[in-house]
């Protein structure tokens, strides 16, 4: 298929459609090709869109250079960009890339047409409802020390599904004892793929390993393997 102009839209063809994706428009922080340091597809080469722009601010972010500056992409060229990397994996994320959310769905949509591998990190705190189905969804449950607790949109759970995943950071005892709580509450291993992280830096990894162990929680406890390779430099 040709790159260039509208021609990456061969099987898109409806003037509509075409006169839509000319007016869509994303703001963009960064476009970087590295390995997944997280989820179900952690070491898997991957393209990261980092949307900008998130209604968050939780205490441990690391990604505070997403809230704000960025750089608008028309459609046809953002789409061009990505095509230009030859992805295996496409990680649409943020700052919250649902807060831009009628061209981050039209991107996703667009991109599981192509037949592309896409996954979503969201916060969230806002709907997901009208995700692409091919989109596979990792969404955080803000645990009470990231601060932002209370913007947890609990209904966003019945979308998920066991090509999805939760996540949660944890900073403390706290933090964990409350994910343990959600988790029975809501069932969510019945329902997805359930993930616990360590807030880096703030807590014992190994101590929140063994209150895993202890309890067997039906999880995946992971550590965020870019961080530990390139010591969370901007771009990896």
């Amino acid at each position: 298929m040709q790159r260039g102009g509208l021609s990456i839209y061969a099987k898109i063809n409806s003037p509509i459609i075409i006169r839509s994706l000319n007016l869509s428009r994303l703001r963009i922080t960064e476009i970087f090709y590295s390995l997944q340091g997280e989820s179900s597809s952690i070491g898997k080469p991957t393209l990261f869109v980092r949307l900008t722009g998130c209604p968050l601010r939780c205490i441990w972010c690391d990604t505070e250079y997403a809230f704000s500056g960025g750089e608008y992409w028309d459609m046809p060229a953002l789409l061009e960009k990505i095509e230009s990397f030859n992805p295996q994996n496409i990680c649409i994320t943020g700052g919250e890339p649902l807060a831009q959310l009628k061209p981050c769905l039209e991107l996703m949509q667009l991109l599981c047409k192509k037949g592309h591998n896409v996954s979503l990190e969201t916060s969230g705190s806002i709907d997901i409802s009208e995700v692409a189905p091919g989109v596979s969804k990792v969404m955080d449950l803000k645990a009470p020390d990231s601060g932002e607790m209370g913007k947890n949109l609990y209904s966003n759970i019945q979308y998920l599904n066991k090509n999805d995943e939760v996540k949660f950071v944890i900073k403390s005892r706290k933090d964990y004892d409350w994910a343990k709580m959600k988790i029975d509450q809501y069932q969510l291993s019945d329902k997805t793929n359930v993930i616990i992280s360590p807030c880096f830096g703030d807590i014992d990894e190994r101590q929140l390993a063994e209150w895993v162990i202890e309890d067997n929680l039906p999880v995946r406890f992971q550590i965020q393997m870019h961080k530990i390779l390139w010591n969370d430099v901007q771009g990896h």
